[in-house]
């Protein structure tokens, strides 16, 4: 049996969710809190199939940016050519493989050519690639060949510490397990100098 929500349900003060996608994802989740034995009509699970269709519209909209956009948003030509990096950056993501949430720190750095962008469009990029179903591999990859091929810089790096939920969750419940991930290109791949630099201003010590 169908569930139907009304619209006041659907809908919130910042209008940002698709009415009909969320109506359709509540009635997923009610079959599925449903199929797990619980009941939906309980007082605390009545709205939980919408908060959770919202919840997900949100922890997964970067389906809907454009990384190369947000850098090209803020291009500006300049002269400057040394490391830029941006470290720290949170990163909250969802494993495509338990949809589970992985989170940590990504560090980003370049050097420019010719082009540098707006410092806070590089937390944007790599929030617009993590808020999608990911693995931490193809996360690092995308943002380094992201401000590679729209910039067109000397060189990117990119490293993401990260822990994952469904390593701690359940699995090998490894509590402390840290996954560090690492993507260059240009000077920060071919010199070991350069690259040294950037583990430095980081905080981190190459292996």
């Amino acid at each position: 049996m169908a569930t139907v929500f009304s619209a006041s349900e659907l809908q919130d003060e910042t209008n940002i969710y698709d009415e009909d996608k969320t109506a359709k994802l509540a009635g997923y989740y009610t079959g599925i809190l449903t199929t797990l034995g619980e009941d939906v009509e309980r007082e605390g699970l009545v709205k939980t199939p919408v908060r959770v269709a919202k919840a997900m519209q949100f922890l997964l909209k970067g389906y809907n940016d454009s990384p190369e956009e947000i850098l090209r948003s803020a291009m500006f030509r300049e002269e400057y050519q040394q490391m830029v990096v941006v470290k720290d950056i949170e990163v909250y993501s969802m494993c495509e493989h338990h949809i589970l949430p992985f989170f940590g720190k990504a560090h980003v750095g370049y050097i420019p050519r010719h082009y540098i962008t707006g410092l806070s469009k590089l937390p944007r990029v790599v929030d617009a690639f993590a808020r999608r179903l990911q693995v931490q591999e193809r996360l690092t990859t995308q943002i380094k060949q992201c401000i590679q091929e729209t910039l067109n810089p000397l060189g990117v790096a990119v490293v993401i510490e990260a822990r994952h939920m469904c390593m701690q969750m359940r699995g090998i419940q490894k509590q402390n397990a840290v996954t560090t991930t690492s993507d260059f290109t240009g000077a920060f791949l071919n010199n070991q100098a350069t690259r040294e630099e950037f583990f430095n201003i980081i905080g981190r010590r190459m292996h």
